[in-house]
């Protein structure tokens, strides 16, 4: 299935899409920086973009935790990215409430993975619309996935794409079965992989509250992901991720998305020959 996002589609073939960007919304100053410096690097590598930003983080593992500068204020940021630099916008949702708000900037919403099975939640992005991207739950078999991708159906929308971002290990930890993506690809939906989150350690630095990362093997995993098939990749990026407010310890630094992209195109040109 192809699944079209503005003027790039996603899926059945097309060029390996990457979707991008911080986090969280920090700033206007922060998004639209990173925005503008993604599109560079992606058009010097011929990768057509989503840009990726969430306008409020639900899921923190502190009630103290920066959860976003305000969803008003945060969606007219997303909304110049979308019309000021002319790249798609990719957000998160969290509740039903929130889709018609989010649709009216976003071009595709997506829905958390440890919201994957919320119905109403679905059903209620699946019918604004716009392309909603199901993020798998850390705790589901990649083949469960049609069942979420079927709510959404059900709404007359078949616009989906599936993610895949890690299934839960044990004691802080991740671990990515590649036969996933061929397995949820298999249900006729184009597939992602978010190979930042992947390597996150939920509630992995107790010191601190919050969850710890190993970005140093992002790349690892990209190229994995890209071997292994997806239509598109999903990298959460940062100027200054020790600094960031949110998943400092998994974004990938900003200055290294140039090299790891021209690693994955020249995989994904080979495998697209096969």
């Amino acid at each position: 299935m192809k699944v079209p996002i503005q003027k790039l589609a996603i899926g059945d073939s097309e060029r390996l899409v990457l979707i991008a960007g911080p986090c969280v919304v920090e700033s206007r100053e922060l998004v639209l920086r990173t925005a503008e410096a993604v599109r560079k690097t992606a058009d010097r590598h011929g990768m057509p973009l989503v840009f990726k930003s969430s306008y409020r983080k639900a899921n923190r593992t502190s009630g103290e935790s920066f959860a976003g500068i305000g969803m008003d204020k945060a969606l007219d940021i997303l909304k110049e990215v979308r019309t000021e630099i002319g790249i798609p916008v990719l957000t998160d949702i969290h509740t039903a409430s929130e889709a018609g708000a989010a649709a009216e900037v976003a071009d595709v919403l997506q829905i958390p993975a440890f919201l994957c099975r919320q119905t109403e939640l679905l059903q209620a992005a699946g019918m604004t619309g716009r392309v909603v991207n199901i993020k798998k739950g850390q705790f589901m078999a990649p083949e469960d996935m049609r069942h979420a991708a079927a709510k959404v159906v059900e709404t007359g929308n078949s616009h989906i794409l599936l993610t895949e971002r890690g299934t839960t290990f044990g004691y802080h930890n991740l671990v990515v079965d590649m036969r996933s993506l061929k397995i949820m690809r298999d249900t006729g939906f184009p597939v992602v992989f978010d190979a930042t989150h992947s390597l996150q350690l939920p509630g992995g630095d107790a010191t601190a509250a919050r969850s710890g990362g190993q970005p140093e093997f992002v790349s690892t995993l990209a190229r994995a992901g890209v071997a292994a098939g997806c239509d598109g990749l999903f990298l959460e990026v940062h100027p200054d991720p020790p600094r960031a407010l949110s998943d400092a310890a998994s974004q990938l630094r900003l200055d290294l998305l140039d090299a790891l992209l021209g690693q994955v195109t020249a995989i994904d040109a080979i495998v697209r020959k096969w």
